[in-house]
């Protein structure tokens, strides 16, 4: 479709954006109102969210908020067996940390230009990454992931601080729990945020153990088994320091510099973007090793993955797998 001015929009418009950026998204929701019909569509939870999608009928859905958002919108899609069919369009409403995906993905970050995009710009089939478990991953996938901050919250504060599927803006995490998180606000007799007695103590916590900025976290080194399309990349016996695997589509952008080629033929093939581009950095100064293959599998000791903006395991293993063209962003015009 060369431009969806005239046709009908669902516009989801996700509450963490609502509470974080209420002028940004009233400019986008102004825009696409002015150049297409729209249905405005506020959800209070993911729930609804889910019901609002699964009514939609003919009209294109529009997520308007961070890439959280637009991972919900694809996944649910993708549950429905419509992913391929339906094309998404994105509105990036966050802190720059939450809409990164989003970015690397090619959607612009400036809410009028974003909006514009919506109405005048093209479909692109997208390439990702799917599990042996059904999780699906747009943009790409890292191991390791620090996730060790949160577990020492809920050691100095209990329980009943949940673990989250993966580091948030702060504003964004209150934001999110003040929304979706118990009674409505305002509700007769509603408890306020359960979390607001521990608000400063959580904060603080979270700021200590928060690396310096500009410093880099020490990252363990791992003992981990990488194979590409059956090429074995690493083995237990040498410990890596990372793991990456990107859609190939998107690899000359985040591609390491310096990394060297495995033999066997298999970086470099598959010009058409339907590999992926794995990288293992060695611990120690060691070149980092790139391949491009259709299916990584990755095994070891207990170990997480960060994919797009969640975190994923522990497992034991795990085999992901590129589908090509099995999605559809609606992005700008020669871009």
């Amino acid at each position: 479709m060369d431009s969806v001015r005239g046709h009908p929009l669902l516009v989801v418009i996700d509450p963490v954006a609502r509470s974080t950026d209420g002028e940004s998204v009233r400019i986008a929701k102004d825009v696409l109102c002015a150049g297409a019909g729209a249905k405005i569509c506020l959800p209070e939870g993911p729930e609804e969210f889910a019901r609002i999608l699964a009514r939609r009928g003919q009209r294109r859905p529009v997520v308007i908020g961070d890439d959280r958002a637009l991972l919900r919108v694809v996944g649910l899609l993708d549950k429905q067996r419509q992913l391929a069919e339906v094309p998404v369009s994105m509105v990036p409403v966050g802190a720059p940390a939450a809409v990164a995906l989003s970015r690397a993905l090619g959607v612009p970050t400036d809410t009028v230009t974003a909006a514009r995009t919506v109405l005048d710009g093209g479909e692109r089939p997208m390439d990702l990454l799917r599990d042996d478990s059904d999780g699906i991953v747009l943009g790409g996938l890292r191991i390791p992931c620090a996730a060790g901050g949160h577990d020492a919250v809920r050691h100095l504060l209990g329980p009943q601080v949940p673990r989250p599927s993966a580091p948030r803006d702060p504003v964004e995490v209150r934001a999110a729990t003040e929304v979706w998180g118990g009674a409505a606000a305002g509700e007769a007799g509603a408890p306020g945020p359960w979390w607001r007695p521990a608000a400063r103590t959580a904060r603080t916590a979270l700021a200590l153990l928060a690396p310096a900025a500009g410093r880099r976290a020490r990252v363990p080194a791992q003992r981990l088994r990488i194979e590409a399309d059956g090429v074995l990349l690493a083995d237990l016996d040498r410990p890596v320091r990372g793991v990456s695997v990107v859609p190939a589509a998107r690899a000359g952008a985040d591609g390491p510099d310096g990394a060297r080629p495995v033999a066997g033929g298999i970086d470099g093939a598959g010009a058409g973007g339907e590999l992926a581009e794995v990288v293992v950095h060695w611990a120690g100064e060691a070149r980092p090793v790139r391949a491009r293959a259709h299916a990584v599998t990755v095994s070891g000791a207990d170990f997480h993955y960060r994919a797009d903006a969640v975190v994923g395991g522990p497992v034991r293993t795990r085999t992901w797998t590129v589908q090509a063209g099995a999605w559809r962003l609606q992005l700008p015009r020669g871009g």
